[in-house]
């Protein structure tokens, strides 16, 4: 199935900035719809535009951050409180079938951009909106991260704490809202009806929390700040080095895979029946005879010995060895706009095939 070209009969209308909902926009785009993104005229446009890291121009109009969900849209400049400006807005959402939107609260009502409003130009409408904080106030990643337990979490020890280096709230509520249109999208096809959808950036986070939310509604056990380690399961995320240096974790989740380990042990038959509950309790000594035996062999020999006992196993990899692979060079793509030459990654990397593929 050619997925650029699934949803070439949609038109999307993208009143969204930052990172979540142009994100849902540029996965509607890579699939092949049309997508509209209305930038703010009075700010110069999407406030990521000037989110520049320190090796970018000043005086482009397009940043790095800005291209990373920002692919294959027609931007277009448009004051909203300007009501000619925002009458040729109305007339791209009387024939659009998604507006995506994150306004805030009475934003949108001000600027005549709110369901009721724009349904009555279009009863058909999907319109997708993402919502922040319940109390209203500015719901950037960082704030999100940490009111939704995240950094409690993240970091070596309490009082170093650390964020995610990605926005992952915003995108995660950016999936849950692809979810929801996908949705929606089949009901109107079923009833021609359309829809207004919400998904909450701080739900999405809480709903992101998965084992760390049951360890402490099941068990009370308060997850702390214990850096790449897991609470549950050890050796899991420690970070060891081998001989010459390299960097790596072990993600040995299974009984079976640390006695695989353990054949690498002169004195296996001390460690081999250890089970994972006590390896927990025990993280320090484990780490410690593991990383003594580590250190005797170079990366590509312990490497090879990890393949071979089926151990999981990761390299430490900064970015610019993430992108010399040859799995993370066919996701990259490339566009030119406004005079930037943009190269980012895929956010659509699913296949499908019909059964007359396969």
């Amino acid at each position: 199935m050619e997925l650029k070209y699934f949803f070439s009969d949609l038109k999307v209308v993208e009143l969204a900035a930052v990172l979540a909902g142009p994100s849902v926009g540029m996965f509607f785009a890579e699939l092949g719809a049309e997508v509209i993104k209305v930038e703010n005229k009075a700010t110069e446009g999407d406030m990521t535009r000037r989110w520049r890291n320190p090796k970018e121009s000043t005086t482009s109009s397009i940043s790095s951050y800005y291209s990373s969900v920002n692919f294959y849209k027609k931007s277009i400049f448009i004051d909203l409180t300007d009501p000619i400006e925002r009458e040729k807005v109305h007339q791209l959402i009387a024939n659009a079938d998604i507006v995506i939107a994150n306004f805030k609260p009475g934003s949108a009502e001000k600027l005549q951009m709110d369901y009721p409003f724009l349904k009555s130009l279009n009863p058909s409408l999907i319109y997708a909106q993402i919502n922040g904080m319940a109390d209203g106030r500015p719901a950037f990643d960082v704030v999100l991260q940490a009111e939704a337990g995240f950094i409690s979490m993240t970091g070596e020890k309490e009082g170093q704490y650390a964020k995610m280096p990605v926005a992952l709230i915003d995108l995660l509520a950016a999936h849950q809202l692809k979810e929801a249109i996908l949705m929606a999208l089949l009901h109107k096809l079923k009833t021609g009806k359309g829809a207004k959808l919400e998904v909450s950036l701080m739900d999405a986070g809480l709903a992101s929390l998965a084992n760390q939310a049951t360890n402490w509604l099941m068990s009370g056990f308060l997850p702390q700040p214990i850096g790449t380690k897991h609470p549950n399961i050890a050796p899991y995320g420690d970070v060891f080095y081998s001989k010459d240096k390299v960097p790596f974790v072990l993600a040995v989740g299974t009984e079976n895979q640390w006695k695989a380990l353990c054949t690498l042990f002169s004195d296996k038959e001390k460690w081999i029946d250890i089970a994972n509950n006590q390896r927990v309790k025990k993280r320090d000594r484990i780490v410690l005879q593991c990383q003594s035996v580590f250190s005797d062999y170079d990366a590509l020999e312990l490497f090879e010995l990890f393949k071979s006992k089926k151990i999981p196993f990761g390299k430490i990899k900064n970015l610019d060895e993430v992108f010399q692979s040859d799995s993370a060079q066919s996701l990259l793509i490339k566009e030119e706009q406004e005079g930037v030459n943009k190269v980012g990654v895929k956010s659509v990397v699913f296949s499908i095939k019909t059964s007359s593929e396969v």
